[in-house]
């Protein structure tokens, strides 16, 4: 069986035929179950890199994640088995073949052993706040594209707002990122001016303050609609979480979101309570939620 048999992942007969050589000690098997270790490493690579990318518009579908999720998995098939890959099944394949030929140098070898969780902050790190600990200077905000300095800058207000709703602070970060791309297409003004409006909270007959109009997508009668809606406008990213919070707290229809620690109720229970439109928004918020670049951003 060569490389090529293993390039499909949907090939069964290849995997059952690797299952034969491995029985047989086969350097050959040796060397396809090293490029398919690290098929999986680079499968979970790409994976990581889907969830860092925002998913929205009217291709964003249950059925494009399945294909883009059977893409990933063949390309990295593909990476594994040419051109030498990423070098880690070459590392593999001469670990196990010196434990196919001496099994006592196992003890010699170093343990692949799953990585140890990141923890999530216990506190608001000593980030700089703006004047009297809420506004956040417009130029800031400029710079808040990158997940990690997006999580940095709004991560103080979203632990506050924790307190209020018993809703852990990366759950929220978590949906801020996914309202706003990670800080890129939050709602502005004409003249640029942020609006520091993370939830895409609408302006309705309620709300007295500013507003700001922007254009967004929407979901009516299962057809996608791009709209002009009038948001509320903040003077800073603490007054965005404080709102947010109250609007949760305030409204019974949330009740359900209130104190959930676990990412996939609350992403549920939001879209049960029609926070929007999108069928697939709890899919979207629980993927951020549980992905490698929020844990990272965390983490630095």
């Amino acid at each position: 069986m060569s490389v090529a048999d293993l390039n499909n992942t949907l090939e069964v007969k290849g995997l059952a035929a690797l299952k034969l050589q491995a029985h047989a000690n086969s350097p050959q098997a040796i060397k396809l179950a090293a490029q398919q270790f690290e098929g999986l490493f680079l499968q979970m690579v790409l994976k990581s890199m889907r969830d860092a990318t925002p998913h929205e518009g009217i291709m964003d579908s249950e059925q494009s994640r399945l294909y883009e999720s059977l893409l990933d998995q063949q390309l990295a098939q593909v990476l594994s088995s040419k051109g030498g890959g990423t070098g880690l099944a070459a590392m593999i394949e001469k670990q196990l073949s010196r434990v196919a030929s001496d099994p006592q140098s196992l003890g010699d070898l170093p343990l692949l052993v799953p990585a140890t969780p990141i923890p999530l902050p216990a506190a608001p790190p000593g980030l700089p706040l703006g004047q009297g600990g809420s506004a956040v200077p417009a130029a800031a905000a400029e710079t808040a594209s990158a997940p990690r300095d997006f999580v940095s800058r709004v991560w103080p207000y979203a632990w506050e707002a924790s307190r209020a709703t018993g809703i852990p602070a990366h759950f929220m970060v978590a949906q801020a990122a996914l309202e706003t791309g990670w800080g890129k297409s939050e709602p502005r003004g004409p003249n640029g001016r942020p609006s520091y409006n993370l939830f895409g909270i609408k302006a309705g007959k309620g709300w007295s303050g500013a507003v700001v109009e922007a254009s967004t997508t929407e979901i009516v009668d299962g057809q996608a609609q791009r709209q002009v809606e009038r948001f509320r406008a903040y003077d800073s990213y603490a007054d965005a979480f404080n709102d947010y919070a109250r609007l949760l707290t305030a409204n019974p229809r949330y009740a359900a979101v209130l104190g959930s620690q676990d990412a996939g109720s609350f992403a549920r229970a939001l879209q049960q309570a029609g926070y929007a439109t999108d069928p697939m928004y709890a899919a979207k918020l629980e993927r951020i939620i549980g992905g490698g670049v929020l844990r990272a951003s965390l983490a630095g």
